[in-house]
């Protein structure tokens, strides 16, 4: 494939763009070549400048579950938009998509909508502390929550990805305020709390970690966490922002039977626009401003276009055999990639929880950011530039979260198998 139209996009983009791009994985680092630049997207297929054709699994970083421009979510964001985009009003939109999601989550007893993902974790945080008048974060090394300076000490994501999981410029204050702690480690959550139990605030957790790869709880592992923070006083927070509406309508706390205090949720909240929301206990978001002494405030949060969105995507998602559809879907795709590799001798670990995926080059399970570190990530980009040559849109970086979409076929599961046997057989034939 020759990518001429995005080489001469991404030339232009990056003299006005700092780095050339508005978010740092989408720059292709880890897998080398020059980012593809999208046109237009048509359920699970991706249109670039050049007019090649993609089976998308990036699907906008897990946002697009319905896959792109679904008629009942263009539509109503038309419909909004002849209305007005925003007010910086009130708007019974606002109650409606709240509702919606208390129905699916219990536990946000009250919400409040932002609009980043980013915002929403760092007021959940904020609120925490305001609530619980201590200062200490608990956060597990290669979980994402976003760019906020507490979030960025041994994250994942795009910070992963570029190497850079501590960011110059989070002051030293910021980290110390901080616990970082190994993922799926009890013992160390055990320790932490024998020596900062009445500093810890809170405990910020992605059930499901989706920003290191795809990394599952070990067993016990999130009811320990519910456990240790009700001892201690200290509240739970559950960072659904991939998870929420995709492992399950009522995300990974329904699917585990657990009850965090607070819940961040993003992605698919906005139906690809940009929304977050937290909430959770009544007793806990009562205060906030305006009836209580935490500050929280956003321009465009809640704003119409976003609620349209999302109201449209969680009404779509109330057909109950469209997740499963999504299971078998993941199942069939996950366990075909997985005999091409063991076919062809090549280690890997393939992940899977409901329409999430990943594959780790790695000859050992990964259960953590050092195991995820282990795989071999020049390997991956290989693999991903191979896949992209048959027409197959993977995410540009090992340690990011495949997704699929309701718009995936079986002809897609089958073509990306396919693909995934010519890649690997290009890939292990010597250079001439």
């Amino acid at each position: 494939m020759k990518f001429e139209r995005s080489i001469s996009a991404f030339s232009r983009a990056r003299r006005t763009i700092a780095g050339g791009v508005n978010s740092p994985v989408r720059a292709f680092r880890a897998v080398g070549g020059t980012p593809v630049f999208m046109k237009e997207g048509r359920e699970a297929t991706l249109f670039d400048l050049d007019g090649h054709e993609f089976i998308d699994y990036v699907l906008s970083w897990g946002p697009l579950i319905l896959g792109h421009a679904h008629p009942a979510v263009v539509k109503a964001i038309q419909s909004a938009a002849l209305r007005g985009t925003s007010f910086g009003t009130p708007t019974e939109a606002e109650s409606e998509l709240a509702e919606l999601v208390s129905a699916r989550f219990p536990s946000m007893q009250r919400l409040r909508f932002t609009s980043s993902g980013t915002e929403a974790t760092m007021s959940t945080v904020r609120l925490a502390r305001g609530f619980t008048k201590r200062d200490l974060i608990v956060k597990f090394a290669g979980c994402y929550h976003g760019h906020a300076d507490a979030f960025l000490i041994a994250a994942g994501s795009g910070a992963l990805t570029h190497g850079v999981p501590d960011s110059p410029g989070v002051p030293a204050g910021v980290a110390a305020d901080t616990l970082v702690l190994p993922f799926n480690d009890m013992e160390a959550v055990r320790e932490a709390f024998e020596r900062h139990a009445r500093r810890i605030a809170a405990v910020i957790v992605e059930p499901y970690a989706g920003n290191m790869g795809l990394v599952l709880p070990r067993g016990g592992y999130l009811r320990f966490l519910r456990e240790v923070t009700q001892q201690a006083g200290s509240l739970l927070i559950f960072d659904e922002m991939i998870t929420g509406f995709r492992v399950a309508p009522g995300g990974a706390q329904e699917v585990e039977g657990i009850v965090p205090d607070l819940t961040t949720l993003g992605k698919i909240l906005g139906g690809g626009l940009p929304a977050g929301a937290f909430g959770g206990r009544a007793d806990i978001m009562q205060e906030l401003s305006p009836e209580g002494p935490v500050y929280q405030a956003g321009t465009l949060s809640g704003n119409p276009l976003a609620m349209a969105a999302g109201v449209a995507t969680l009404r779509a998602l109330e057909d109950q055999q469209l997740y499963a559809r999504l299971e078998d879907l993941s199942a069939q795709l996950c366990d075909g990639l997985t005999a091409v590799f063991d076919r062809h001798g090549i280690a890997n670990q393939t992940y899977r929880t409901a329409s999430m995926f990943c594959t780790f080059f790695a000859d050992r399970p990964v259960h953590d950011l050092e195991t995820a570190g282990a795989a071999d990530t020049n390997l991956y980009a290989k693999y991903f530039q191979a896949m992209l040559a048959r027409g197959v849109y993977l995410p540009p970086s090992q340690f990011e979260t495949a997704f699929l979409s309701a718009a995936h076929t079986q002809r897609d599961i089958e073509r990306t198998i396919a693909a995934a046997e010519e890649a690997v057989e290009s890939l292990l034939i010597p250079a001439r």
